[in-house]
């Protein structure tokens, strides 16, 4: 069973194609990339497989469950982080895990999931501080901490790291990289080709709304005699 198959997936806003017959699968286990300028079609994407937003045409498994018929199942085994997600900024960084955990958990549980919230965001004293005064990057470890301490079979992580400093964005490919290795799935969407490199299996690029290329970094460098990542990415998406 692959964690994600997306097959001749196609999303319309009235006139104008978001996604054009997209196919691709994502295995158990692994850490997929799907990687593209702005405006590509692959936040739609993400959105689509989070349940967010319902296709057009195609058809879109999660898990074994179609999308479109079990979009509820679907939700109680994925966490979906956008790049543009934001937190309760009234409460206190320990109490919005505390919130977000009570969804899933009750009693004991409840506080072994917020612990681990906590030890994800790695914010120290300032976990108990109000949300409203932290900063872009420690707003984005709180949310990497909230989407991944529910332990979920698939992470749909958009921008994971954005708004990190070098040290900080490491530490969380460190997390994300032991989330799999604890059982999950990991889709997620970067602009930063280095860590794409880093932590994907592999990746698709998308651009202009349609799939242009699918494999293993390594395998993708080779084809195209390229040293790194991002030098496939330019000569693929132009």
């Amino acid at each position: 069973m692959a964690a994600i198959e997306v097959k001749n997936l196609v999303k319309k806003y009235g006139t104008i194609d978001a996604v054009k017959d997209v196919s691709f699968t994502v295995n158990n286990g692994e850490i997929f990339g799907l990687i593209g300028p702005n405006g590509a079609g692959k936040t739609t994407v993400l959105r689509i497989i989070s349940t967010i937003l319902r296709i057009t045409s195609g058809s879109v498994k999660v898990l074994d469950y179609d999308l479109y018929k079990n979009a509820g199942e679907i939700r109680k085994m994925i966490s979906y982080l956008p790049e543009d997600a934001g937190a309760y900024k009234n409460l206190k960084g320990r109490e919005y895990l505390e919130f977000i955990a009570r969804f899933f958990n009750n009693g004991k549980k409840t506080q072994e999931m917020v612990e681990k919230g906590v030890l994800i965001a790695n914010l120290g004293d300032r976990i108990n501080d109000r949300v409203d005064t932290y900063s872009k990057g420690m707003m984005r470890r709180l949310l990497v901490g909230r989407a991944l301490m529910i332990e979920p079979k698939l992470a749909i992580l958009d921008e994971p790291t954005s708004g990190l400093d070098v040290i900080n964005a490491q530490e969380i490919r460190k997390i994300i990289k032991n989330t799999t290795e604890a059982g999950t799935t990991i889709l997620l969407s970067s602009h930063n080709m280095l860590e794409v490199e880093l932590l994907c299996d592999r990746i698709a690029l998308i651009a202009e709304g349609k799939i242009v290329e699918t494999g293993r970094p390594k395998d993708l460098m080779g084809k195209y005699n390229a040293r790194n990542i991002e030098e496939v990415f330019t000569r693929v998406v132009k």
